[in-house]
């Protein structure tokens, strides 16, 4: 009997080979912007934490306010083609933020205005990539797909942030930005050559789209459940990364440099974790997913507590790793339970639950740790993340949910016994 031949590498997919490079390139330069924009903002004459708070708040409003746009229009069009009108709007906005910094003209207005910008690329964008992937792989690779993705962003992630500090230490957070927005250009041209076919134009409006979409995401109890359990665990992480820890960093720790050794650990991490969860085979993706959040509360309880800054990288590299298989757990079993017709309108409605609370996160953030300092400002997030992942715990779906293999495993059992 002869064995079917094991299935050719990914990297022969002349696609996904594409979208590998494209999203390495995009994110190698958010690698950059994550440090630069907040240390760009505290460097501007009369910063202070409500400042910084405001403009990361415009820049995560509209991903919460479109999203929902983004996702319908995915369903509605070419997704690949999307992501490049994207791409091409985060180069614009980024581009306008560096100038600004480097001319030494950067009013308020005007990087809140271009923060929003960069909110709504990312608004188009997410939805109609989460889409797009099983468009490009078979089911039966999905995790693997997803693994491998996560792998290569997470390894250039790493390395923008590993960069991001000097940068921004020695030619200042302008030229940091800059790069951000060079690598939005590359994605877009990179992402433009992807031949995946114009989808049919529906008959339907886009609110009655936006109600099947509704529809299917509600009806499903493990979705919305672990959605708004991501509400609250995105704030608070939000409001930790964002303003909280860059202020801890910039008051007691050393500043962009230390900083960025935190956040660079948490990378390192992601690394590691996206690679355990493209081989890791569970029967409840979903219960090991969700159990994996826990760690997150770790490093935001120690920088409350000023601990060195070794011990907070080490518990951010935990985090990362289980942060890392959350996500791709999480996300091949959207891909495989939901119906690629309506994917990327669900996914548009995890994205808007999920991000729900992160403006309210990032825009409180500034003026609690002013009323009660940063310390407990942090502790309260750290609590957060305990308190809303046990609560996702008590639903059944969460803890019963079994992986499409175990499920075939069972029938074939019962139709045997039968």
């Amino acid at each position: 009997m002869t064995r079917p031949s094991p299935p050719s590498p990914l990297w022969r997919d002349q696609r996904f080979l594409l979208l590998f490079s494209a999203r390495v390139v995009s994110v190698l330069g958010n690698g950059f912007a994550r440090v630069a924009l907040a240390f760009a903002v505290l460097a501007l004459p009369g910063a202070s934490a409500g400042r910084l708070s405001l403009v990361l708040a415009c820049q995560a409003l509209p991903q919460l306010v479109f999203v929902l746009v983004g996702g319908v229009i995915a369903d509605r069009m070419s997704r690949s083609r999307l992501m490049v009108l994207a791409d091409v709007l985060g180069t614009l906005a980024y581009a306008g933020l560096a100038v600004m910094v480097l001319s030494g003209h950067a009013p308020l207005a005007g990087m809140c205005l271009l923060a929003v910008a960069a909110g709504t690329a990312t608004a188009l964008f997410a939805p109609a990539m989460d889409g797009l992937v099983p468009l490009l792989v078979p089911t039966e690779r999905l995790q693997q797909a997803n693994g491998v993705l996560r792998m290569g962003t997470n390894t250039s992630l790493l390395l923008g942030l590993a960069l991001s500090g000097v940068t921004v230490a020695f030619v200042g957070a302008g030229w940091a930005l800059a790069l951000n927005a060079a690598s939005f250009a590359v994605s877009a041209a990179l992402t433009a050559r992807l031949p995946v076919a114009a989808r049919p134009r529906g008959k339907t409006s886009g609110w009655t789209e936006l109600r099947e979409g509704w529809r299917e995401f509600a009806s499903r109890q493990w979705l919305w459940v672990v959605v708004a359990q991501s509400a609250v665990v995105v704030a608070a992480l939000n409001a930790d990364v964002g303003v909280l820890g860059p202020l801890m960093a910039d008051r007691h720790l050393g500043g962009a440099r230390a900083w960025s050794v935190v956040v660079a650990a948490q990378a390192v991490g992601t690394i590691g974790g996206a690679g355990l969860a493209a081989r890791v085979r569970v029967r409840r993706p979903l219960l090991v997913a969700v159990l994996c959040m826990f760690p997150a509360a770790v490093p935001i309880a120690l920088l409350s507590a000023r601990a060195p800054v070794w011990m907070i990288a080490a518990a951010m590299f935990t985090a990362g790793v289980a942060g890392d298989v959350f996500g791709v757990l999480w996300a091949t079993t959207v891909q495989r339970e939901i119906p690629e017709h309506l994917l990327s309108r669900v996914s548009s409605y995890d994205w808007f639950g999920s991000l729900t609370l992160a403006p309210l996160g990032l825009l409180v953030a500034g003026p609690v740790a002013a009323a009660v300092g940063i310390g407990p400002a942090l502790a309260g997030c750290s609590a957060l993340v305990v308190l809303a992942t046990a609560g996702a715990l008590l639903s059944p779906q969460v803890r019963t949910l079994r992986s499409p293999a175990v499920r075939v495993s069972a029938d074939s059992l019962e139709g045997t016994g039968s």
